[in-house]
């Protein structure tokens, strides 16, 4: 099996650099440009199913990328969601910093994203088991599945970039798009 973990496109808040979170942001119009864009680098592959987050702004990215391929986005699963964080949602992170200091009231711990993150991705991945699968969810969320299935610390992928990922449920092994820090 192949995945493709896609992040959403751009929003308000991705270019006022607050943290969005759980928080409902919708894409903006270069988000929605950046979902098409991303439609164009997957359709060379064949694509079999699409799954997203419950969130808008990647359930619109999921919709406009499955229109483009000619599919359906077959589930959206609220596991897939952004790492929470707290009261600090809606703030920068000078801002945040500035209020409560390092210790964030509310906020989901990265080890506790990371195995939400595998947990949730090989769900998705044994509930629709096709050759060919697209998730469509949120930066830091890709970011910790990825430091989870090899052991290294990877950046948060940019705006509608995807990363990519070989095997199967408790056996990923990535492929193409990781960028280690």
């Amino acid at each position: 099996m192949q995945i493709a973990l896609v992040r959403h496109g751009q929003t308000d808040w991705n270019i006022d650099l607050r943290m969005q979170g759980t928080s409902d942001i919708p894409l903006n119009e270069t988000g929605r440009g950046q979902a098409l864009e991303a439609a164009h680098l997957l359709a060379d592959e064949p694509w079999d199913a699409i799954v997203s987050s419950t969130l808008s702004r990647a359930a619109v990215t999921a919709d406009i990328i499955a229109e483009r391929l000619g599919l359906e986005v077959v589930e959206r699963d609220p596991r897939l969601v952004e790492r929470a964080y707290g009261e600090v949602e809606g703030l920068t992170k000078a801002e945040a910093t500035e209020r409560f200091g390092t210790d964030w009231p509310g906020e989901e711990s990265f080890d506790a994203l990371k195995e939400r993150a595998v947990a949730a991705v090989d769900d998705v991945a044994a509930r629709h088991p096709v050759e060919h699968l697209v998730i469509v969810t949120h930066g830091t969320f890709i970011r910790a599945f990825a430091d989870a299935v090899t052991g290294l610390e990877t950046r948060t992928p940019r705006n509608a970039e995807s990363i990519r990922f070989e095997g199967g449920p408790g056996a990923w092994v990535p492929s193409e798009g990781m960028v280690l820090v």
